[in-house]
């Protein structure tokens, strides 16, 4: 496979709707803490056996949090050009799925200025911008990780707003179209799929790793973008080609995510347990007298 050049993010940032996409039915969510165990009373004379514990699940962003981010995402000065909450997330998946953790301090300044990552002016305080930030990178490490689903933010579009995206999808020529673009679910993962490329545009260690691996889960990502974004990719694009269209946003959400997680066996491999060496075998007694 030809290697994808990430497509570059778009111009405008509207903020989105809070029409949000709902979980999936049944999916694990990371557990949470284990109860802590009472202490022994002084009459006993042995100490129960310590149990592995699983890490404590991170407290998601609320709704109001999330509000929050997104208006101080919004009250960033010009000349810088933030994200908006939908790109920050799939932002940080892409930063999250590279081989190499990147150092927090190389990914954040791209939150505040997507493109060139510069400075915020003297006086802009943003300590509260990113520890919302921040708090969202280790609930989607943790899920990485463990391989269990997310919610990425992903946000069902006004009637103008879907208007406007699909207008970057229509074809040249109309006859070419089997149908009404409007309701395509792109247009509503097409913000999410912008910040994930552009994490693998400002570091791409990802893309490197093997082509054949990358294939698959890549074409379920990036067919949510315009083709002509993706310079010298041409088995993608016919992968892309191959895809069923999802049925509604739900599924197509549900594809997004299952993606990421296929990325992160490539990317972020599990360690393997390791084999327990069999006992050994015990053979007859040997003969003899006792």
């Amino acid at each position: 496979m030809s290697q994808a050049k990430p497509p570059r993010p778009p111009a405008s940032r509207p903020a989105p709707s809070r029409s949000s996409v709902a979980p999936r039915a049944g999916a694990a969510r990371p557990g949470s803490a284990p109860a802590r165990p009472s202490k022994p009373g002084h009459h006993s004379t042995t100490r129960p056996a310590a149990q592995p514990s699983a890490p404590a699940a991170i407290r998601p962003l609320s709704e109001g949090e999330l509000d929050r981010l997104q208006a101080l995402l919004d009250q960033v000065p010009a000349p810088l050009e933030p994200l908006d909450v939908s790109m920050l997330d799939g932002y940080l998946v892409g930063v999250l799925l590279q081989p190499k953790a990147v150092p927090a301090f190389q990914w954040s300044r791209h939150v505040l200025d997507s493109d060139e990552g510069r400075s915020p002016p003297a006086g802009f305080d943003s300590h509260a911008l990113m520890n919302l930030v921040k708090r969202r990178y280790q609930e989607l490490n943790q899920a990485i990780t463990q391989r269990q689903w997310f919610d990425p933010w992903v946000f069902e579009l006004e009637d103008d707003e879907a208007g406007e995206n699909a207008a970057q999808f229509e074809a040249e020529d109309d006859d070419e179209l089997d149908g009404d673009v409007d309701g395509n679910p792109s247009d509503a993962l097409f913000p999410w799929v912008a910040g994930f490329s552009l994490a693998c545009e400002h570091f791409p260690a990802l893309m490197r790793e093997d082509a054949a691996d990358l294939l698959e889960p890549l074409a379920a990502i990036f067919r949510h973008i315009d083709p002509e974004d993706l310079e010298d990719a041409d088995d993608l694009l016919e992968e892309i080609e191959s895809l069923e269209p999802a049925k509604d946003l739900e599924e197509a959400v549900e594809s997004l995510v299952s993606a990421c997680l296929m990325l992160a066996d490539v990317s972020r491999p599990q360690a393997k347990p390791m084999a327990q060496k069999p006992p050994a075998r015990r053979g007859p007694p040997p003969r003899g007298r006792y």
